[in-house]
């Protein structure tokens, strides 16, 4: 199978040149198929650089999202970079629960592999996300808070909370303070369906806030980030549906895998994760229908399947599995 599709989700136009020209539907990157509506209405004056006050106001406006002080908060151009230029900060011996994020096993010096139940155990710097990708487990309030607490004292805790914005109960966020080590990355792309923004925060001490701030350097962000970012995290009725509508059609999705005989897992309404003797073939089929999934190539048996943007993709999807 071709690494294309196994290194990260996306890809529709490579699908296309693949599998052919068609209506597709992407399923393969577990961001919200509703798209926040408010990015035709924002003014955008691309003749000058991204005013520093606006920067500020983002920030502040996404610190009352996240239920943090904004002196905790940096905004970075995608949550991305935010991993790899913190692991710089941070740069020590440490493990990482797998399987997940890539970026996580790179970011920081020796970084090696952990599982779930094995990190309980260890006490040094860690990293994980929660909710997970891509197999969407999710680690409750008490779980984390023991899981900080096990730091020694010049260990951290980096957690990555791409998926928290859907039900950010678990999140530690608000548990950072310049007395914790403790970071968090959030980003903006997957709750709002606005990956291509590139947008992202990192919630840290204030040591290491500045110590970004100095990498990233005047102008980290475009202006419409900025624009955009601020106007999304101040839409609280937007926020408030979208939270209720996930979960609503996540399950919509769980009874549709179970009909065709499959049974998902995972804890974030954005994805699910089934296993299959041949996840390599299913993809196969599936793309052979429009339908672009996520297969893993060191995981031949697992398949991602996003949220389906609506009634319609569900009963494409269907039908596609059924079809076998």
């Amino acid at each position: 199978m071709s690494a294309r599709w196994t290194w990260h989700g996306g890809g529709i136009e490579a699908a296309r040149r693949h599998f052919g020209d068609s209506d597709w539907i992407d399923l393969s990157t577990g961001i919200n198929p509703h798209v926040w509506p408010g990015t035709a209405d924002i003014p955008v004056d691309w003749q000058r650089l991204p005013d520093p006050e606006a920067l500020t106001q983002l920030e502040a406006v996404a610190a009352s999202f996240f239920g943090v002080d904004p002196r905790h908060v940096c905004a970075v151009p995608g949550s991305e970079i935010g991993l790899r230029l913190t692991g710089t900060l941070v740069s020590r011996p440490a493990r990482h629960i797998a399987p997940s994020y890539r970026t996580h096993g790179e970011m920081l010096a020796e970084s090696m592999p952990i599982d779930r139940e094995a990190a309980r155990r260890h006490d040094g710097t860690l990293i994980l996300a929660n909710p997970n990708n891509p197999d969407g487990h999710a680690i409750g309030a008490d779980a984390m808070q023991a899981l900080l607490d096990a730091r020694g004292p010049d260990d951290w805790l980096l957690v990555d909370e791409a998926f928290a914005d859907v039900d950010p109960a678990a999140s530690v966020a608000t548990s950072v303070d310049d007395d914790a080590r403790l970071i968090v990355f959030r980003s903006f792309g997957k709750f709002f369906g606005l990956a291509g923004v590139r947008l992202g925060f990192v919630i840290a001490p204030q040591p290491i806030v500045a110590a970004l701030r100095e990498r990233l350097g005047a102008w980290p962000l475009s202006a419409a980030a900025i624009a955009i970012g601020t106007a999304a995290y101040a839409d609280r009725d937007w926020i408030a549906t979208t939270r209720r509508r996930l979960p609503a059609e996540a399950a919509a999705l769980d009874a549709l895998l179970a009909r065709q005989g499959f049974r998902p897992t995972g804890d974030c309404p954005l994805f699910r994760l089934i296993e299959v003797d041949d996840a390599q073939a299913l993809f196969e089929r599936l793309a052979r229908r429009a339908i672009l999934t996520r297969p893993f190539a060191d995981q031949p048996r697992w398949l991602r399947i996003g949220l389906p943007a609506d009634a319609d993709a569900r009963a494409r999807l269907e039908a596609a599995l059924a079809d076998g």
